[in-house]
């Protein structure tokens, strides 16, 4: 479906021709017409579906065809993490581009200009409040913000957000939003404490489900079955061998992370990490660099696994086994975006077997693995069943997620 297909003002199909954008994905058109609607939605959908054009750009619509009070809040989005933020606040920004709309990112990490801008946006009424959790909270606590002209109540990755413990700072906003207000909720998975939270806060929603259990079949998923102190000369092999550019490489704790950036720095790759222990401007620093190709290998906690926009990742390497599947396609989620293509490699050590093969049981693929270059070594048998009670396995979330075909 084309954009111009949809019921959209002028003002926001111009900033979609502007930002060259035709061709809706399946989230934003099945999603669009139901919020222009002004209905409540709940949606299951991952990052990378285009799910953030699907609440921005009605939003942007109904704000623009009612009249509204320009002294208040009238929408606020709520996001986990600051990264996510950042990203809905740049996509807004491009998107409202002929409007004349106001919005505020409220998010920690930064210094006490930006709080103070913060502050100042929601007191004085921006149009949108795009909010981690945590940091509204502290600043409703501290100073008088009327919420009282809130006409839209968006969460973005709703299950994240209770993953993370948010659920109390979701409801404590929500106690001080009008009932009669139109609530969008938005989540990657779909387990009973989502049901529970919708049927809390939404008011008869329509529910809209995109297939999402399942990487995309443009991700080529491959793995190495290998010794632990074969990994790093593995990743030294596939830069060797390759010209190798746009690459995230995941592990599994930011010590971990730590380790390696000086492991791939002493071997001249051009490297950045990225990880909690590192304040914001150290994040968008390093990010920035990666989008513009000035680092080329990017080592990371899943810290960016969910909610950072950057389409053109050649290839997700992950260096330890992730947790469950929920982890998995999350990761990997993070190439073969916007209908490109890409590939995941994933180091499988012996201990990680059985917990490898619990992701490949859960969706229903046996993944590729790639013969060990014989300069590197023998590989071990790929034997998941022996390594079932290593210490490094764990039980997969199962129902996490909806087992059926992926739409794109």
């Amino acid at each position: 479906m084309k954009f111009e297909e949809l019921p959209l003002c002028d003002a926001v199909l111009d900033g979609l021709q502007a930002m060259n954008f035709k061709e809706a994905t399946p989230v934003q058109a099945e999603t669009i017409p139901v919020i222009l609607e002004k209905r409540d939605v709940i949606a299951c959908a991952q990052t990378g579906t285009g799910k953030t054009a699907a609440f921005i750009l009605p939003l942007l619509h109904n704000l623009q065809s009612k009249h509204h009070a320009e002294d208040k809040v009238n929408a606020i989005i709520m996001a986990p993490t600051r990264e996510l933020a950042q990203q809905i606040d740049q996509q807004m920004e491009g998107f409202s581009y002929f409007t004349s709309f106001s919005s505020v990112a409220v998010y920690g990490g930064n210094d006490a200009a930006a709080w103070d801008v913060q502050r100042r946006g929601l007191q004085k009424g921006a149009d949108v409040v795009i909010a981690t959790p945590g940091r509204l909270i502290s600043h409703i606590n501290l100073y008088d913000i009327d919420f009282s002209g809130v006409e839209y109540f968006i969460l973005d990755e709703a299950d994240r957000m209770l993953d993370m413990g948010f659920f109390d700072d979701i409801m404590q906003v929500v106690k001080r939003l009008p009932a009669s207000r139109q609530t969008i909720m938005f989540s990657a998975t779909m387990p009973p404490k989502i049901r529970q939270l919708a049927k809390t806060i939404l008011n008869n929603p329509v529910e809209v489900k995109i297939a999402i259990s399942r990487p995309p079949e443009s991700i080529m998923q491959t793995a190495y079955i290998c010794q632990e102190s074969q990994k790093t000369r593995i990743v030294r092999h596939l830069f060797a061998d390759q010209n190798l550019t746009k690459v995230i490489i995941f592990a599994g704790s930011k010590i971990k992370v730590k380790e390696l950036y000086k492991t791939f720095f002493q071997m001249g790759l051009s490297v950045g990490e990225m990880h909690s222990d590192l304040d914001q401007a150290q994040r968008d620093h390093v990010m920035h660099e990666f989008k513009n190709n000035r680092v080329s290998v990017l080592v990371a906690t899943d810290i960016v696994s969910r909610g950072i926009d950057i389409d053109d990742i050649s290839v997700v390497i992950n260096f330890d086994v992730p947790h469950d599947a929920e982890d998995y396609v999350h990761r990997i989620g993070r190439t073969a975006r916007a209908s490109a293509k890409g590939m995941s490699i994933t180091f499988v050590s012996e201990d990680e077997q059985y917990k490898f093969k619990q992701i490949e049981d859960f969706l229903e693929k046996t993944i590729y693995k790639i013969p060990m270059p014989e300069e590197l070594g023998e590989a071990p048998e790929y034997k998941p069943e022996k390594h079932r009670h290593s210490k490094k396995s764990f039980p997969a979330r199962k129902g996490h997620f909806k087992r059926t075909n992926p739409t794109r």
